[in-house]
């Protein structure tokens, strides 16, 4: 018996050999096996596929497939000050693989956890900044890393009153989250993405976005 297979693994999971098995939308893909690697908070799975080139000739692949779930993102944003909140926090990945101190600025984003992406960007951004938004507008869906990772991330883009009073940290203690909340000018916070002082590529995307069709359109450092 195996958890996450026949039996529950620590997330109460059982099936999750079972993913990608039906596939049937890419005649040139067909699906042999599903080997679950881990499922101790996310899952890994190994599958084994064969795949059609071009001159007709089948071709039999492996690939890894890294499952976190699906997430949401969100830019906050006050058009009338000139201003964006975003949040700095500890990201091992990144410390390991080369950032100075792992301490990376972010829009506030999370997994869906079982809601509405409108809904999972609310509670992050309550979590992360203890801001209450606007209303929220969907801006896109991509997939982040789509040669290992199967997350598809629902970016957004929300206003907040910039006179409110901002808390300096904010995150879930529990979950282990220390997050100090940043305000910066639009402009400071485009300028470093070129600088590279922003690295994290959601929050890229975003600024770029509110930048060139969003609601800082126009507006250079």
């Amino acid at each position: 018996m195996t958890a996450g297979i026949d039996t529950p693994d620590r997330r109460g999971r059982t099936g999750l050999d079972r993913q990608g098995r039906g596939l049937d939308g890419n005649p040139d893909v067909r699906i042999r096996d599903v080997e679950l690697l881990s499922s101790d908070w996310y899952v890994l799975r190994k599958t084994t596929f064969d795949y059609r080139g071009p001159d007709g000739t089948w071709s039999r692949q492996q690939r890894e497939t890294y499952d976190r779930g699906d997430g949401a993102a969100v830019l906050l944003y006050d058009a009338d000050h000139g201003t964006v909140v975003l949040t700095r926090q500890f990201r091992l990945p990144a410390y390991v693989n080369g950032h100075p101190d792992g301490m990376l600025l972010e829009v506030p984003a999370g997994l869906l956890d079982g809601d509405a992406p409108e809904e999972a960007i609310r509670r992050e951004a309550a979590e992360e900044t203890g801001l209450a938004i606007g209303s929220p507008q969907r801006v896109f869906a991509p997939y982040m890393s789509p040669g290992s990772v199967t997350e598809r991330l629902h970016c957004f883009a929300a206003p907040y009153d910039g006179s409110a009073p901002l808390a300096d940290r904010a995150g879930v203690a529990e979950e282990g989250e220390d997050i100090a909340v940043v305000e910066l000018p639009f402009t400071k916070a485009l300028s470093m993405v070129r600088t590279g002082e922003i690295a994290d590529a959601k929050t890229v995307l975003l600024l770029q976005w509110a930048a060139l069709e969003g609601p800082f359109a126009g507006v250079r450092p």
